[in-house]
């Protein structure tokens, strides 16, 4: 079976990103990712996604997609070669610089990684936290995300108490409330209802 990631550029204006203003936002140069267990994840992968670009990653499971996206956000480090995210190198980043880069990149991760003792509002807040927001930030932008997924009424509910795909919203607006220069979906509608698909997606 095939299974998917998605990437693409956030425009939160709805402005048209014009050919002469592109950049490169993600570059992968010749990178390899072998795990201690001795799984060969990656092995010499490049890629160049451009600014205002739609990027589907196909392949089937254990494929290597998810350790891309890990990489992306300085989770693991490659075993060889360059990872370059909206002109952070990850090689060399430092470590002031790290909640910076993160918060220019939204993920949505299979799992949803919800702190299960937590209400919907209150991971948002951690996740906020983690990247520097200030309060009044957060007491604006939370809001305004939850209700983009159509979940305002549900910011005082635990993890427990959503559905599937409620989950897979929370952590979308919880990658919203970011800012982010990119979204990346790991499976982005592995648990939502059919019909929802088309809305999370739009």
């Amino acid at each position: 079976m095939q299974h998917f990631v998605h990437f693409w550029k956030t425009q939160e204006h709805g402005l048209p990103v014009g050919k002469g203003t592109q950049k490169s936002m993600i570059r992968l140069t010749d990178v390899v990712k072998e795990y201690p267990n001795g799984t060969h994840a990656l092995n010499g992968l490049s890629m160049e996604i451009m600014d205002g670009e739609f990027v589907f990653m196909v392949g089937p499971s254990g494929s290597g997609k998810s350790t891309v996206i890990k990489l992306l956000i300085g989770e693991i480090e490659p075993t060889e070669g360059r990872v370059m995210v909206n002109g952070f190198s990850l090689q060399n980043i430092r470590e002031w610089q790290i909640p910076h880069m993160r918060r220019t990149v939204g993920v949505i991760f299979q799992d949803f990684r919800l702190i299960d003792h937590k209400t919907v509002y209150d991971n948002m807040v951690f996740a906020m936290r983690a990247v520097g927001s200030g309060p009044r930030e957060i007491k604006k932008r939370i809001p305004y995300c939850l209700n983009l997924v159509g979940l305002e009424n549900k910011s005082r509910r635990l993890p427990s108490e959503l559905s599937g795909g409620e989950q897979q919203r929370v952590a979308i607006a919880r990658a919203l409330a970011l800012h982010p220069d990119i979204l990346c979906f790991d499976e982005p509608t592995s648990a939502l209802d059919p019909e929802l698909t088309g809305e999370v997606l739009r």
